[in-house]
């Protein structure tokens, strides 16, 4: 559960990824992750996913994935989702119809340093930190 919405995250392997396939369509939102070009089980690290609601930025859901699905249980409507890996964030719209599931997929490309980006995020929330004498 993330602010009362229910999920699930799985997928790194064969048949955990044949198994989320099998359950989405009972789950109103199916988020997939990637890197363009590779397995899966090669997805680095935590994806971190801000659900908001489109037109009023209400946030609804903040929650961390580290797997290839995340499945939610959204109530209808329009909402812009942000999924943030290494520091590179992709930004999708996606609408939630009572009793259909609706998906969107989010492939980074895989010439992206995700190791190098991430320590740029890292270094500047230090120099953020000592700027406010945390």
């Amino acid at each position: 559960m993330a602010q009362g919405v229910e999920y699930m995250c799985g997928g790194r392997d064969h048949a955990e990824a044949a198994f989320m396939r099998t359950v989405a369509p009972r789950w109103a939102a199916v988020l997939e992750f990637g890197i363009s070009r590779t397995a899966a089980a090669e997805l680095p690290a935590k994806v971190r996913v801000l659900v908001r609601e489109r037109y009023s930025g209400r946030p609804v859901m903040d929650a961390s994935a580290e797997a290839p699905f995340m499945l939610a249980r959204l109530e209808p409507g329009a909402y812009e989702i942000e999924a943030t890996m290494g520091g590179i964030t992709l930004q999708q719209s996606l609408v939630v119809f009572g009793g259909r599931s609706s998906r969107a997929a989010f492939v980074w490309p895989s010439n992206v340093d995700f190791a190098a980006a991430a320590e740029r995020v890292r270094l500047s929330e230090r120099q953020a930190s000592a700027r406010r004498g945390d």
